[in-house]
C-alpha cells in the first residue's frame, strides 16, 4: 500500500511551497486509498516551537487535509523528551512523530553505520571548516569538506577528545562512481560522488542531521514515495547513500517544480500573502487555495481550470506534474476565489463574510444576509465586503463632489448644484409618501418620478445612490433602498442636501 508523508520543520508558518507539498502527497494517498503521514522534522532545537506546530495543524485542517498518522492537538501519554510528559498525541503505529523523540532510535542507527565504517569521527572546528572554506574559494574550489578527519589514526582520535573535542560523524561517500535514482517527474537523476562532500550524518551535540534521521524515519515508518520540492534534490543522493549503507531500499521520489512570484524571481513575502492562513485572514475560501494549489504545477490533459473536490483527488496524477518552475498568479487566485464565492448559499455567504464587517447595527441585523448577498457577484475576497458594502453600517461617510463630476457633464439637465438640490428634494418628496418601499415600489417609484419630470433615469438613480451609499457605483440601487429603509434613506437624502459648502468643488448656485 502507498504510505506518503508530509514532514514540516516547526520554524514558522506554513508557506504555499509546503501546502502544495503537502496537497500533493495527499491527494495521491486518497487517490490510490493510501496512507497519508504528518511528521514534525523539528530537529532545529533552536528555532523550531510549539507555535509553528499548531500553525501547521490549522494550516492542514482550514485546507481540509486530513491525516491518518501523525500527532493530533494536546493529549499525554507516554513520556517524552527528557522524561517530561508528552505535549502532543498522536494516531498510527510509527510514532513518535516528533524526530526529537526519535533521538535513541537515531543513535542505534547511527553507532551502527559508524561500525561499519560508513561514518567516521570528525573533530575540525567551526574556525577550521570556515578557513578551509575560504582557502577552497580564494583558489576557486568548491568549498567542500577536504576530508581532513576520514583517515586519522586512533592516536589522533584521543588527542583531540583530549582536548575536549565533540566529534560529529561524517558520512564516507564513495570516491568514485556515481549515486543514481529515478524522479517520477525528472526520470533519472545521476551524482557524482566526487561532487558530494563527506556530509554530517549526527552533530556534536549528538543530534541527527535533518538527512540521517529523515532516511530512518522513512525506512521504519515505511514510506513508499516520498514527493517534495527540488529545492531537495541534493539532498537525495546523500539520502540513498545512507540508505545502502545501512541495507534499506529507498522510496520512490518526486521533486516538484519551485514557485515563483509574478515578477519571475523565487516566491517571497515581498509579493504578498506566503502563509496558507494569511489567505484564510485575507478573505479567501479553503476551496479555492486548494484548487488553485493543484494547479501550480499540475495540469490535466484538457488544462481543466476548475474542480469539485472529488474530482481533484480523481483526476490527480503525479506524471503531470511539470519539472518547470510554476508562477504564482494572485489575480488568477482572486478570481478562482470569486467563482467560488458566487457557489454559496446565502447563509454560507454571511457565515463567511461577517468576521470581515466589524460592527453592524442592531436594526440591520434581522437582514444582515439579505445585505452581504447584494454584491455577491463582485466578491473576489470576503475582505472586500466592508468596503462594497460599508455605507450599510456607517451614516458618517464622506461626499466628494468629483465623484459626481463626471456624470453631470453628461446629464442633459443635472449641471448645477442648484440642479442636484432639485432632484434630491423631489426624493425626499416622493420616497417620503410612498405606501410600499419594497424593491418593486422603489423601482416604480423611481421611474415614475423621471418620466414626470422629463429627466433621464440616470439623473434621478445616481444621485440617490451618491446620496445613500457616497459612491456612484453599488449593488441593485432598488434592492440597496429598500434594504435600507425609509428613514436611513431620507435621512441621507436629507443629509447631502445640507451640505451646502462641505462640497469641494461643487458650483453653488442658489
Amino acid at each position: 500500500m502507498m504510505r506518503v508523508r508530509f514532514a514540516p520543520s516547526p520554524t514558522g508558518y506554513l508557506h504555499v511551497g509546503g501546502a502544495r507539498t503537502a496537497l500533493y502527497n495527499w491527494l495521491l494517498a486518497r487517490k490510490l486509498k493510501g496512507t497519508f503521514i504528518l511528521r514534525i522534522e523539528d530537529t532545529d532545537e533552536l528555532r523550531s516551537s510549539d507555535d509553528s506546530v499548531r500553525q501547521i495543524f490549522d494550516s492542514l485542517r482550514w485546507l481540509g487535509l486530513d491525516w491518518d498518522e501523525g500527532p493530533l492537538d494536546g493529549g499525554e501519554g507516554a513520556s517524552g523528551r527528557g522524561g517530561e510528559k508528552k505535549r502532543w498525541a498522536s494516531k498510527g503505529n510509527f510514532g513518535p512523530y516528533f524526530q526529537m523523540e526519535r533521538q535513541e532510535i537515531y543513535r542505534k542507527y547511527s553507532q551502527e553505520l559508524l561500525t561499519k565504517g560508513a561514518l567516521y569521527e570528525c573533530f575540525c572546528t567551526e574556525e577550521e571548516l570556515q578557513a578551509h572554506r575560504d582557502q577552497a574559494l580564494l583558489a576557486k574550489r568548491a568549498p567542500r569538506y577536504s576530508k581532513l578527519c576520514r583517515r586519522l589514526s586512533e592516536k589522533e582520535k584521543e588527542s583531540f577528545r583530549a582536548q575536549g573535542r565533540a566529534p560529529t560523524l561524517r558520512f564516507a561517500v564513495p570516491e568514485e562512481g556515481q549515486t543514481v535514482f529515478d524522479d517520477s517527474i525528472r526520470d533519472r537523476v545521476s551524482f557524482s560522488n566526487l561532487e558530494l562532500e563527506d556530509f554530517i550524518v549526527v552533530k556534536s551535540s549528538g543530534g541527527p542531521t535533518y538527512n540521517f534521521a529523515c532516511v530512518v524515519d522513512d525506512h521504519l515508518m515505511e514510506i513508499t514515495h516520498v514527493i517534495r520540492g527540488e529545492d531537495h534534490i541534493s539532498n537525495t543522493p546523500k539520502q540513498i547513500l545512507i540508505f545502502q549503507a545501512i541495507g534499506w531500499p529507498a522510496p520512490q521520489y518526486a521533486h516538484l517544480s519551485i514557485l515563483l512570484g509574478p515578477d519571475g524571481s523565487r516566491l517571497s513575502k515581498r509579493h504578498g500573502a506566503t502563509s496558507i492562513l494569511e489567505f484564510k485572514d485575507q478573505g479567501y475560501l479553503s476551496q479555492a487555495v486548494v484548487n488553485y494549489l493543484a494547479l501550480l504545477g499540475w495540469a490535466t490533459q484538457d488544462s481543466q481550470d476548475l474542480f469539485a473536490h472529488e474530482e481533484l483527488i480523481a483526476k490527480f496524477e503525479l506524471e503531470r506534474c511539470q519539472k518547470n518552475p510554476a508562477a504564482f498568479d494572485y489575480a488568477k487566485l482572486q478570481w478562482m476565489n470569486g467563482i467560488y464565492i458566487r457557489k454559496l448559499t446565502k447563509s454560507q455567504l454571511l457565515a463567511a463574510v461577517r468576521p470581515f464587517l466589524g460592527p453592524v447595527p442592531a436594526n440591520l441585523e434581522p437582514i444582515l444576509e439579505e445585505i452581504v448577498a447584494l454584491e455577491q457577484e463582485k466578491y473576489r475576497t470576503f475582505a472586500e465586503a466592508r468596503d462594497l458594502l460599508g455605507f450599510f453600517f456607517n451614516d458618517n461617510f464622506d461626499y466628494r463632489w468629483e465623484d459626481i463630476e463626471g456624470l453631470m457633464a453628461k446629464s442633459l439637465n443635472l449641471k448645477t448644484r442648484a440642479d442636484l438640490d432639485r432632484v434630491l428634494a423631489e426624493l425626499a418628496k416622493r420616497l417620503g409618501g410612498l405606501a410600499d418601499f419594497s424593491v418593486a415600489g422603489v423601482e416604480v417609484s423611481l421611474r415614475a418620478l423621471a418620466k414626470d419630470f422629463g429627466w433621464k433615469n440616470t439623473e434621478v438613480f445616481h444621485p440617490l445612490r451618491f446620496a445613500v451609499s457616497g459612491k456612484l457605483q453599488g449593488p441593485s440601487l432598488f434592492h440597496m433602498i429598500a434594504l435600507l429603509g425609509r428613514d436611513w434613506t431620507l435621512g441621507r437624502v436629507a443629509r447631502l442636501a445640507g451640505l451646502k459648502n462641505s462640497l469641494a468643488g461643487a458650483p453653488i448656485q442658489e
